[in-house]
């Protein structure tokens, strides 16, 4: 008996939203995915109870945040860092071809998603308990707990319970938008989180009790002259100015929408149709940006790794020193990614870094590395488990009755036409996306945005689009949903 007939009573029995029987209408999926974000919005301000209310603790996921889609100390603590997780351990045991299932057989579909749901559970758990049990990231109200007469022990359980509930949830919501919504739960979370950052950004006032400074509230302050420039430049360029972060942000939507626009067209025609053609585009960020995801999330895992060890035993110089909770020197400290302009600007003034210029290049140059060479095996990655790869694709384009001029109606010469085509420009996009997710989080954006972060959200947001106008097509003719089998 495999592991599959063992598993099977176990990941069949996973909870499931139903799919759709039949077409949804395009304002019905409208109306899902505004009801799943105004949920979302809602949850990441419920407060888990008998939380510490003195701002104590730190934020496990630190500036991981923007990208991981929760919010410190609400029910959705988690966010989506669980689902990316086991996504990543999924790939990498898909990869290696020891899953042993055929996403083509409609049984191996399910053991494939009831295993994704089982290792998102998992990692719920994993992710957790250290966060409650280790550490200081979620200190509890003694008060309350000795009005409740449960012990210290018992209230962590039940802050434990409540994040485990958010983790599920978040889960339960993702898989709403995929099958009844627009576009996936995952990348509507990330635009909503980032969003909000963006905003405050731009228009935040301190008086509101935000702490924060926006662009445009900083700049009255400079212009009416409440806020002294110095030294002049620096305080025009980064705080409270923040021109090169204006600039970084402006740049990242730029250069992204450009490089969705990048693409090669290979042409099709419709072998029954007579004059009924198209063309397949092969985009240069083939892969999307969501790929960058699973890279972050396992730079995170390994500083998390790195906090849980220090908590507990004391680490060897060369493998990690900590201060308030960060790594300063050591291989932890190299691991970790640059995350704004304070990890790697040495000159003496606001940003001041005490490790050593060639510290700071080496780190430079490992997250450099990590980057690029990541985004490119998991583009590869994501292509192949996603049925974007040549094979996929070629039977995509034969079913539905398209071929492309001047070849045989085959899918092996179609799948030969797009191997000269995917697997360079999945590499080459995947690199690219890493290269320029280091160049925004170095330089800085506004409203704190992690570089990573604001280029999932800008790419995110036009693949939206895109899906929104291809609905709308869809819906306005409906023989092409039927071409396409969406019907």
């Amino acid at each position: 008996m495999g592991w599959k007939e063992t598993a099977e009573p176990v990941l069949t029995r996973m909870p499931t939203v139903e799919r759709p029987e039949g077409h949804v209408p395009f304002k019905r999926k409208l109306a899902w995915t505004a009801g799943i974000l105004v949920m979302y919005f809602f949850l990441t301000n419920i407060t888990i109870f008998g939380l510490a209310t003195d701002g104590a603790g730190g934020d496990f996921y630190g500036r991981f945040r923007s990208i991981l889609a929760g919010s410190q100390g609400s029910i959705l603590q988690l966010g989506i860092g669980p689902i990316v997780t086991a996504s990543i351990v999924l790939q990498l045991l898909g990869g290696a071809d020891l899953l042993g299932l055929d996403t083509d057989d409609p049984r191996d579909q399910v053991l494939y998603q009831g295993l994704q749901k089982l290792l998102v559970v998992v990692m719920i758990c994993l992710t957790g308990l250290p966060m409650v049990f280790a550490g200081n990231y979620l200190p509890i109200d003694p008060q309350l707990t000795a009005q409740l007469g449960i012990g210290e022990g018992g209230m962590r359980t039940l802050l434990f319970a409540q994040i485990f509930v958010g983790g599920v949830l978040i889960l339960l919501m993702d898989e709403v938008i995929s099958k009844w919504g627009v576009g996936s739960g995952i990348g509507l979370f990330i635009i909503a989180g980032v969003s909000q950052q963006l905003v405050a950004g731009l228009f935040a006032i301190p008086a509101l009790g935000t702490g924060v400074t926006g662009f445009f509230p900083a700049w009255y302050g400079i212009i009416t002259g409440s806020v002294q420039l110095d030294p002049f430049i620096q305080s025009l360029l980064f705080d409270p100015g923040n021109i090169l972060a204006l600039f970084t942000t402006v740049l990242i939507f730029a250069v992204v929408v450009y490089t969705e626009s990048v693409r090669v067209e290979i042409p099709l025609s419709h072998a029954r149709v007579k004059g009924a053609r198209g063309r397949f585009p092969v985009k240069l960020i083939y892969a999307s940006v969501l790929p960058m995801i699973l890279v972050r999330a396992l730079q995170a895992n390994i500083q998390f790794l790195g906090q849980i060890l220090n908590n507990y035993v004391s680490l060897p110089a060369i493998v990690g020193v900590y201060s308030q909770g960060q790594p300063v020197s050591g291989l932890f400290y190299y691991l970790a990614p640059i995350q704004s302009r304070q990890d790697w600007m040495w000159f003496s003034g606001a940003f001041t870094v005490a490790a050593e210029p060639w510290q700071i290049v080496l780190r430079v140059l490992v997250d450099l590395t990590f980057m690029i060479i990541g985004g490119a095996i998991f583009a590869v990655f994501w292509v192949e488990t996603t049925g974007m790869g040549p094979e996929s694709t070629a039977q995509q384009i034969q079913n539905s009755g398209m071929q492309i001029p001047g070849f045989r109606k085959n899918p092996q010469v179609i799948e030969k036409v797009m191997e000269r085509y995917i697997p360079q420009v999945t590499v080459i996009g995947g690199a690219l996306v890493g290269l320029l997710a280091v160049l925004a989080n170095m330089l800085g954006t506004l409203g704190g945005v992690s570089g990573t972060g604001l280029l999932l959200t800008v790419s995110i947001t036009y693949k939206l689009y895109e899906e929104i106008a291809e609905e709308q097509l869809m819906e306005m003719h409906p023989m092409m949903r039927q071409m396409f089998g969406d019907d």
